[in-house]
């Protein structure tokens, strides 16, 4: 009899610290979720994100397929302030998009986002980092591409509220060198975006990646909703993450309609890429 209740109590307290064990894990999960939903974290990733949008041209008969490879990597200059870079390598695939112009595809031009951020928020919680936007002409096809040399300010600020996440990143681009027969540029992008994390690391988001163009007057506004899990590939953290959108508006040959968004964002080590400064 003495026995059995001393199994009894084994399996008790070996079930209360096990079930312990889990909820500090998804805990824990949970936590890292959260943080990729903040886009200046002091964490280094690697987001693939692919968006599928159609009805482009003149004739709605195009389609792009943009795969954009995002590296995010934080670099501490001192015990206060990170420099966090954000690269963006977009890969398309289009056709129909001009007209007689058949399909074209490879890489467009790049974008660089440079944000100097603090690493503590401010007394009211708020995280924010401001610097600048660089895009460079590396498009392999004159199609793809705008063939300018831009630059301007860029700034993110953020809040997280509990499981709750909101923010807003936007940059201006102003072209200075280029092919002077293309169209100057003068374009203001702004992403607001909120987010809410459950226990269990499943994220859902609601965003916008609006842009004005100062040249044409012309408005994008696609919204997107979307949910990501975060799992492990190994010891790898990877948000999975699927969207869809809807363009609210957009130029006369700009895409319309639904979209469609896949993501991978892995979570990488790191000490392969930060660098403390001296």
């Amino acid at each position: 009899m003495r026995t059995n209740k001393l199994c009894c109590l084994i399996m008790i307290i070996g079930s209360l610290w096990l079930s312990t064990q889990v909820a500090a894990q998804e805990k824990k999960d949970s936590d890292l979720a959260q943080e990729l939903t903040n886009p200046i974290a002091d964490l280094v990733t690697l987001p693939i994100q692919i968006n599928f949008d159609d009805d482009i041209g003149v004739n709605d008969q195009g389609n792009k397929t943009t795969t954009n490879i995002q590296p995010v990597i934080p670099i501490e200059i001192n015990k206060d302030w990170n420099l966090i870079t954000r690269t963006i390598f977009p890969i398309i695939s289009q056709d129909s998009v001009y007209p007689g112009a058949g399909s074209q595809s490879g890489l467009g031009d790049i974008t660089e986002q440079l944000f100097f951020s603090p690493k503590q928020p401010t007394a009211g919680g708020v995280i924010w980092g401001a610097g600048a936007v660089l895009i460079f002409p590396t498009a392999s096809d004159s199609m793809l591409g705008t063939e300018k040399w831009s630059l301007g300010p860029a700034f993110v600020a953020i809040t997280m509220r509990g499981p709750w996440t909101l923010g807003a990143l936007g940059n201006h681009a102003w072209s200075v060198a280029g092919d002077s027969d293309r169209a100057d540029i003068s374009n203001t992008f702004l992403q607001p975006f909120a987010a809410y994390t459950w226990p269990n690391a499943w994220t859902a988001s609601i965003q916008s990646e609006t842009n004005y163009n100062w040249k044409t007057e012309n408005w994008s506004i696609p919204l997107n909703v979307a949910a990501s899990k975060l799992v492990f590939l190994g010891k790898l953290p990877v948000s999975l993450q699927a969207g869809v959108g809807y363009w609210l508006k957009s130029p006369d040959t700009g895409p319309e309609g639904i979209r469609y968004r896949l993501q991978a964002n892995i979570v990488l080590p790191k000490t392969l890429f930060s660098k403390k400064a001296d």
